[in-house]
């Protein structure tokens, strides 16, 4: 049941029924009273009531409730895929966690996951995001800017991901998001082991939308992707790995 809504329940599946676990090495069966679609569902059920009571002046960290809209409003029109609240929530908690004076992510759209991202941090921290396409940076730079988040606190670069990342300081950030499509997401997970801080947390969405990597039969380009990001993740000796069941997956990692 949502904490600020007694009146909207959590989905859940009845006591003992049946799920089934999945591995990068192979699936077995396993009982559980919960599947990771209900507890999604829960997930976003918790984050809209959560912007709702920010609406009301009732919690923090969220971003402001009407940048936040406008940021989505801007990602429909230039056909971007923003990050569901759900996803934006954990974005937050992660920097506020790690108490994160600096994060970099990778995939800018029209600023929805850096609004999250910079309600967590400090407020002398400072967000840089990356993005190959200029005129999602030139939404997103007037969505934060709308939000009192201009420079400093903000850096925009342009470019691809894996050509700019190595140009960035090793060991400098608190918290690395990555949410640009595409693949090569093994290659990520290496560079968050480069560039994040010892306690600092990589997040990835959406790497496992459409994708099935622990079905060894699927060999389609995205679920051999996530297999071998997955696996990298889960093999390093310098992470600690998990996946939470919210948006189209959310892949976490902690830096030890």
């Amino acid at each position: 049941m949502s904490p600020e809504n007694p009146g909207t329940p959590c989905p859940r599946t009845p006591p003992h029924a049946p799920t089934r676990r999945d591995t990068l090495s192979g699936v077995t069966d396993n009982d559980s009273p919960v599947d990771t679609e209900s507890l999604s569902d829960c997930a976003a059920a918790f984050a809209a009531d959560r912007v709702e009571a920010a609406s009301a002046g009732n919690a923090v960290p969220v971003p402001d409730p009407g940048a936040l809209a406008e940021a989505r409003e801007r990602a429909a029109d230039l056909g971007v895929d923003a990050v569901p609240d759900s996803v934006g929530t954990v974005l937050a908690m992660f920097a506020r966690m790690v108490d994160a004076r600096t994060a970099v992510e990778v995939g800018t759209g029209a600023g929805v996951s850096a609004l999250w991202t910079l309600s967590g941090m400090r407020e002398d921290g400072a967000l840089t995001t990356i993005d190959i396409e200029p005129e999602h940076q030139r939404t997103a730079r007037t969505v934060l800017s709308g939000n009192g988040s201009s420079a400093p606190r903000t850096r925009l670069i342009g470019g691809r991901g894996l050509e700019v990342l190595p140009r960035l300081a090793d060991a400098s950030y608190d918290l690395m998001f990555v949410d640009c499509g595409g693949s090569d997401h093994a290659r990520y997970v290496g560079e968050a082991v480069r560039l994040l801080r010892p306690g600092g947390v990589l997040a990835v969405h959406g790497m496992l939308a459409g994708a099935a990597p622990w079905d060894h039969t699927r060999r389609d380009p995205a679920s051999t992707d996530a297999r071998e990001a997955l696996r990298a993740a889960a093999e390093h000796r310098e992470l600690l790995p998990s996946v939470l069941p919210v948006g189209a997956g959310l892949v976490c990692a902690a830096r030890v």
